[in-house]
């Protein structure tokens, strides 16, 4: 499909038919061209992918929708040969030609850089060197940047922080960076460590609660940094390990895999928008923060008498959505 999108009336003829009729009855403000691509085992994508993003922007702009949906692409932490400490925060020599242009067009459109991000896979990989309060933001005494002395006092935050500073490297100082993809696994097999009830239920709810505060990371204090879980629903038929199956807050049904406690963290004087797409707020936004999960299902949940109208989250992709191939 990328491919295809090289060519602008093709790109005009896709947001014509997927994007133009469900605006302004869809909030839609963000379309992810592709996922990680940068470090998809086929290297051919990344050629196609500046000129797609390039395209399907420009179609945007010719039916006057450039305004409040941006064009970008979710990449994998992976991208980055160094990511710690993070003020370290380097792309891969590789992708760095790539890289430049899709950044420079970011810059000029004032796009977000997406950032698929999961402390969980860190912890996993080394349970005795990665403290489990850290990833899971509990209390826990932290890091410090050498180099900035900034404090971290969880994982996310600091690989995000990474990701910033590697896009400084490359000259584009004002990118946003926004992370497209986090979760964790309630249930995992007997090698994957950490992969509990317990454990994702408070490494969710602790987002879900510093997002409801508008944090933003030590390196942008002010800048919210905008966050979409992984996932609404469990997905019972993806194939892999038994961690792929089990990162939904609901299971397929629609009943509830685990209480992330959204009945206590909303209130009367705050609102959760759970928008379409990408709800991609302003980093100068003082409305109440909004809370985005993605999932690859489509549904409406109702459960335990939320006052919270769920909508899914649905990427806009133009390969499969599938975070990694197994």
């Amino acid at each position: 499909m990328l491919a295809s999108l090289i060519d602008p009336q093709q790109a005009l003829q896709w947001v014509s038919t997927r994007i133009q009729p469900y605006v302004p009855a869809t909030r839609i403000t963000g379309i992810s061209v592709g996922n990680e691509v940068f470090t998809d085992d086929d290297t051919a994508l990344l050629a196609y992918l500046v000129p797609a993003v390039v395209n399907i922007h420009g179609a945007l702009a010719q039916l006057g929708l450039d305004g409040y949906i941006k064009v970008s692409t979710s990449n994998s932490l992976a991208v980055l040969s160094e990511s710690f400490p993070p003020s370290a925060g380097t792309f891969n020599t590789e992708v760095a030609g790539v890289m430049s242009q899709f950044l420079h067009f970011l810059s000029s459109t004032e796009s977000p850089f997406w950032i698929n991000a999961y402390p969980y896979f860190a912890y996993k990989d080394k349970p005795d060197d990665v403290p489990l309060d850290y990833v899971l933001f509990k209390p826990n005494s932290g890091m410090d940047d050498p180099f900035t002395k900034l404090h971290y006092d969880n994982m996310l935050y600091a690989q995000v922080d990474a990701v910033v500073f590697a896009i400084a490297r490359m000259g584009f100082n004002g990118v946003e960076v926004r992370v497209s993809e986090t979760g964790w696994p309630s249930k995992g097999d007997s090698d994957e460590v950490g992969a509990t009830l317990e454990n994702a239920a408070a490494y969710n709810k602790n987002i879900l609660r510093r997002q409801m505060n508008n944090e933003g990371t030590p390196l942008r204090p002010n800048m919210r940094l905008e966050v979409y879980l992984f996932a609404l629903f469990n997905e019972d038929l993806k194939p892999g390990p038994t961690s792929e199956r089990n990162y939904g807050l609901f299971q397929p049904d629609c009943t509830m895999a685990y209480n992330v406690g959204l009945s206590a963290l909303s209130s009367p004087s705050s609102t959760l928008s759970n928008p379409s797409s990408s709800t991609l707020s302003s980093p100068s936004s003082t409305s109440s923060a909004s809370i985005s999960l993605a999932s690859s299902a489509t549904k409406d949940a109702n459960t335990e008498s939320l006052a919270v109208y769920w909508m899914v989250v649905c990427l806009l992709t133009f390969q499969v959505l599938i975070r990694r191939a197994y």
